[in-house]
């Protein structure tokens, strides 16, 4: 059922119609339980407030797949106002970011021309940019992107999905750069081809990726709310005397908010990945098909008043 559930709920998000009808009744279907509003400005007091609470955030202006380099140029000025707000507002907020947004299925001088606007601004203000990951189609191209930033923009972070089964050659890969990395399991639907098909080889992968590039000594994000990987996290760091300032947990937004507290009561640094924008749909529904638990926020939304 499980495995049922969460292709539904991938065909879902790639569902134009809906997309459509979403943008009109978002709230009403759970929406704002997990996206901090249409407008950054809307998301300032939420992050105001979880600053407040001893967490950090990192934001995320939702779109992607752009296919005009207009719109591409145009969410590079959103991510750089972003910064700016964040510097102005003294918010404890990095930024995330897809690069099909900006471009990467447009041309590569497109996607490369916007980051470094975005990086130069976020620079100016020490503020890191996480690169997030997209489908198995894009892997390589983004982590070119990224490795060729890195060098220039050492507050650039990225991501590595541990149900794909190239992620352990990636870390490898990346090691020289001494990358900044949020390990995730993968919300994207993908063939047997390239990823794991099941949930404890993934589960597995992850514990296995965590390990490894903590004991390369890069800082790693550990990105979920399984109680199984976040234990196995403090575990390992215990027994190989890993200091808390090179590692921490990131949940979404919405997500595990007792976890989050108890964590932070442990001394561990908590990031929250704050979203907002028009464009929740796709995202809300790979939520949706990540834990069946997280349906409950959408029913909650339909019937309360």
């Amino acid at each position: 059922m499980e495995a049922i559930s969460k292709n539904f709920f991938l065909y879902l998000s790639n569902n134009k119609l809906l997309d459509r009808f979403a943008k009109r009744f978002g709230s009403k279907f759970g929406a704002d339980k997990i996206v901090g509003g249409e407008t950054f400005s809307q998301a300032i007091p939420l992050i105001q407030q979880l600053n407040h609470e001893g967490l950090v955030v990192t934001v995320d202006h939702l779109g992607e797949f752009v296919d005009c380099e207009e719109e591409s140029r145009d969410r590079a000025g959103e991510c750089i106002r972003c910064i700016q707000q964040i510097a102005s507002n003294q918010l404890q907020s990095e930024v995330s970011l897809k690069l099909t947004s900006l471009g990467l299925d447009i041309s590569r001088e497109l996607v490369m021309e916007n980051m470094e606007l975005i990086l130069k601004e976020a620079q100016k203000h020490d503020i890191t940019v996480t690169i997030d990951m997209e489908d198995s189609s894009r892997c390589g191209a983004t982590l070119d992107i990224y490795q060729a930033l890195k060098e220039d923009y050492p507050n650039l972070g990225t991501v590595v999905q541990s149900y794909l089964y190239r992620s352990d050659e990636d870390l490898d890969r990346l090691n020289d750069c001494q990358p900044y990395l949020r390990l995730v399991k993968g919300a994207y639907k993908e063939s047997g081809k390239v990823a794991f098909p099941e949930k404890h080889l993934v589960d597995d992968n992850l514990k296995h990726l965590i390990k490894k590039n903590l004991l390369n000594g890069n800082y790693t994000a550990v990105a979920s709310h399984d109680d199984a990987i976040v234990d196995y996290t403090k575990k390992l760091v215990e027994e190989h005397n890993i200091p808390k300032d090179r590692f921490e947990f990131q949940m979404l937004y919405g997500m595990r908010n007792q976890m989050q507290k108890d964590l932070l009561e442990e001394g561990y640094k908590v990031r929250v990945y704050l979203p907002y924008g028009e464009d929740w749909y796709g995202y809300f529904m790979r939520r949706l098909a990540e834990r069946p638990a997280n349906i409950a926020f959408a029913l909650k939304g339909v019937f309360s008043k």
